[in-house]
């Protein structure tokens, strides 16, 4: 539960207020502001929706791996001459599979973009509590920044970087490799995704669509570790929120 003075902190066991809150040189809202302009909210739940959908995006891209392996090995098999009714037929079911797999991966990134930003919303809210002048943009660009042209390129991560110093736990802000790596492999993946894509769209003959099949591997296995490190991602900095807001405030502040 909430202190019911601040809104900002998580209130003691055996009690209302939070730790500083109940103590007289502890954190308190100022005298006559009335209801803060932003309080903490537990992320915990909202971040494990997130990384509990980028486990089922992983899990897909999984499976695609493995459709795209079978597509691969049966055009290789119709390039090389084999026509036969066993090839035709391991044919039709390797284009079943891709075809779902592509279904798929298509429904759960939609998933996991709306769960996304909602998660990032509200840690971005959180670390305001944290450090109100912490943050080069204002908090609208953590929608618009994925979906405005050009800037989409960087202001995601600049957001995340900043709430990451907010949240980070003692003088110092943990290292940024786990973002940095986060946000690579996400541009690799929308880079070089579309580019394939476009490949895979122009193949006619076997062994055209066998060709762009094994680069079409690459990119679904690229896919997979970019869920897999974007789970970590969310999984550290809800956990460095929650840390921080148990651990309550070292000093008065003010939103």
């Amino acid at each position: 539960m909430l202190c019911s003075r601040c809104h900002h902190f998580e209130a003691a066991p055996d009690g209302v207020l939070c730790t500083a809150c109940a103590t007289p040189a502890g954190f308190a809202a100022p005298p006559g502001a009335g209801t803060p302009k932003v309080w903490l909210r537990s992320p915990v739940g909202l971040g494990w929706a997130t990384v509990a959908l980028l486990g089922l995006a992983a899990a897909v891209d999984l499976f695609a791996v493995v459709a795209d392996y079978l597509r691969y090995d049966v055009t290789g098999d119709l390039a090389a001459g084999d026509s036969g009714a066993a090839v035709l037929d391991r044919a039709d079911t390797s284009d079943a599979l891709t075809g779902l797999a592509a279904g798929a991966q298509l429904v759960v990134l939609l998933a996991c973009a709306v769960v996304f930003v909602i998660w990032l919303w509200r840690v971005r809210v959180n670390a305001e509590v944290f450090a109100p002048d912490g943050h080069r943009q204002a908090r609208g660009w953590v929608i618009a920044g994925w979906i405005v042209p050009f800037v989409s390129l960087w202001y995601p991560r600049r957001i995340v970087l900043d709430v990451w110093d907010a949240s980070s736990v003692g003088d110092r802000p943990r290292g940024h490799a786990l973002v940095n790596v986060w946000w690579t492999l996400w541009l690799l993946t929308n880079v070089v995704g579309r580019f394939l894509a476009n490949l895979a769209g122009e193949a006619e003959t076997s062994q055209e669509i066998h060709d762009t099949t094994r680069q079409l591997l690459f990119a679904d296995a690229l896919d997979l570790a970019a869920a897999l490190v974007a789970a970590a991602m969310v999984l550290r900095l809800t956990r460095m929120q929650d840390e921080k807001a148990r651990r309550g405030p070292t000093a008065p502040a003010a939103v």
